[in-house]
């Protein structure tokens, strides 16, 4: 990968563009070598000229999500990580331990660009009505590839925001609030009536319990330390438990007792919370039980992992009866799953909540350049609570 083409940001003389001005930008690349090196690293790439139905983004806030630190990193070893150059040279490297290589061997070679979704404003468009009507305007986008300074892309990939909105406010309407509006549709469609989710202070647990509050749905949050338990309390979330407690199960018991939950969506993936989580439920279940079943309760329990905070193996105990579910469950998919139709409606109530329901918090805005440094790796590698980074991908260019 040549990371040393020291772009600049594409100066634009007039919104709508000519054929004749230059589309460069840097965007950050991922790599990794087939002996075993992750390379990040800046590379200069061009937006092509628009299709009648496309547009040029020129992004202005691409936020880091977990999705995006799984394809950023991959099974590499961040205790390993070396920064080498500066300014659009800068490279960032680390080790994939050998027992890693199988799971990588997919992408081994290929430069990836990165970057789920993001913000900015139109500053080209194709001729259809369409993309017509987006030129000039701050949108939201998501395109993968986000994390560059133009982006071309299906008109229809992007959500034009309620006027005088900053694409800050912007860059995280996609991935984190559809993935928590998705999950109570799922609990609807399902036939649930309540849900659970794990690593619930996350940006995304805030927006799934302001969205229960709202719509009048019992939410069991499930999170790993006290003081993540008073945020949720003091934003109003009714059930939380602290898997750390000594009391949890009991806790997790009574909590769904209490809601009637029996769905889950667990952000943790590997380790035992899952099968807690099933476990607690075939126990609410049984309290109010009025006979016995060796086969354990006849009511469907469903626990979906959808991320994979904790990346070693999922184990349970079948301590849940013989009616339940375990399962993987994506955002994209799921789009897919339901259609057009509920998607745009799902998408027009994140535009309408921005700066409320799906308003995301960040401990820190960043350059591409700055996205590569130990620091800030270190800061946003680690998936804590607060630790969500923007990055700004025309800043210091």
């Amino acid at each position: 990968m040549d990371g040393t083409d020291n772009c600049t940001a594409l100066t634009l003389k007039d919104p709508t563009m000519t054929d004749d001005t230059p589309r460069s930008g840097l965007q950050l690349r991922t790599l990794i070598t087939p002996d075993g090196v992750l390379e990040l690293s800046l590379a200069r790439v061009a937006a092509p000229v628009p299709a009648a139905d496309e547009v040029v983004l020129r992004v202005e806030a691409a936020p880091i999500n977990p999705s995006d630190i799984g394809l950023l990193f991959g099974a590499a070893d961040l205790a390993t990580l070396a920064v080498t150059g500066s300014g659009a040279a800068t490279v960032a490297r680390a080790r994939v331990p050998a027992g890693a290589m199988k799971a990588m061997a997919g992408r081994l070679g290929q430069s990836l660009p990165a970057g789920n979704e993001g913000a900015g404003v139109v500053v080209e468009a194709g001729s259809s009505p369409a993309a017509q009507a987006l030129l000039g305007r701050t949108v939201a986008a998501l395109g993968g590839g986000m994390y560059a300074q133009f982006r071309t892309l299906k008109a229809e990939q992007c959500l034009l925001l309620p006027e005088g909105t900053a694409a800050a406010d912007g860059a995280s309407c996609f991935v984190n609030p559809l993935t928590a509006l998705g999950m109570v549709e799922t609990m609807r469609r399902e036939g649930h009536r309540a849900l659970v989710h794990t690593a619930a202070a996350s940006n995304l647990g805030q927006m799934l319990n302001r969205i229960c509050l709202e719509d009048g749905i019992g939410l069991v949050n499930i999170v790993r330390k006290p003081e993540q338990a008073d945020l949720l309390r003091a934003a109003g979330a009714r059930h939380v438990c602290v898997s750390s407690a000594p009391s949890f199960t009991e806790d997790l018991t009574q909590a769904l007792v209490d809601t009637g939950a029996t769905i889950g969506f667990d952000a943790t993936g590997g380790g035992t919370l899952a099968g807690q989580i099933l476990g607690g439920m075939e126990a609410a279940l049984n309290r109010t039980a009025t006979e016995y079943s060796r086969y354990g309760s006849t009511t469907h329990k469903q626990v979906y992992v959808y991320g994979g905070l904790d990346t070693g193996p999922t184990t349970f105990h079948r301590n849940f009866g013989m009616s339940w579910g375990m399962g993987g469950w994506l955002l994209f998919p799921f789009l897919q799953r339901v259609g057009p139709d509920v998607a745009q409606a799902l998408k027009q109530r994140v535009a309408a909540g921005l700066k409320t329901t799906f308003a995301s918090g960040y401990a820190r805005q960043v350059s591409l350049v700055e996205a590569l440094q130990a620091e800030v790796i270190a800061a946003y590698g680690q998936r804590a609570t607060g630790s969500k980074v923007l990055i700004n991908p025309g800043a210091g260019l």
